[in-house]
C-alpha cells in the first residue's frame, strides 16, 4: 500500500468553468480533447451510443490534503462529513469521479453536460 500508483493524462478538459465553483455543474457543458499519443484515433468508436461517461479527473488545483472528517465548507452548522465522504477536492489523492452526459463524440474530442471539473483539467488514463 505504499507504493505510489502513478498515472499519465490521456486528455485534458477543455472548457465549461474556469474557476472552481462547488455546486450547480449540471448545465456546464465541456469538451474533453484526447490526446493522440496516448490513445489511438479510433478509441472512442461505439462510444456515440451510450449516453452518459464515467470521467477520472486530476484536482490539479488543489494541494490541501484531509484524511479525517470536516464540516462541508467549513461551516460548523453542517455535521462532520469524512474525507471519503464529501464532495472537497481535498482529499487524499486528489483523483474525482464523474459521471455526466456525453453530448457528442468527433474523432478524439468528446462533448459533454455535467462535468464538475475546470478548463484545463486533466483526465488521466486510469
Amino acid at each position: 500500500m505504499s507504493r505510489p500508483i502513478m498515472v499519465r493524462p490521456i486528455g485534458v478538459v477543455s472548457g465549461g468553468r474556469g474557476q472552481i465553483f462547488e455546486d450547480h455543474w449540471g448545465t456546464v457543458v465541456s469538451r474533453l480533447i484526447l490526446d493522440p499519443v496516448a490513445v489511438d484515433p479510433d478509441a472512442t468508436l461505439g462510444l456515440d451510443e451510450f449516453s452518459h461517461i464515467e470521467v477520472v479527473f486530476h484536482f490539479h488545483k488543489e494541494s490541501r490534503i484531509r484524511r479525517g472528517a470536516a464540516h462541508p465548507r467549513g461551516n460548523p452548522a453542517w455535521p462532520l462529513v469524512g474525507a471519503l465522504a464529501g464532495h472537497s477536492p481535498v482529499r487524499p489523492n486528489h483523483l474525482g469521479v464523474s459521471r455526466c452526459a456525453l453530448l457528442a463524440v468527433a474523432g478524439l474530442e468528446l462533448t459533454v453536460r455535467g462535468l464538475d471539473a475546470v478548463d484545463g483539467t486533466p483526465v488521466p488514463r486510469e
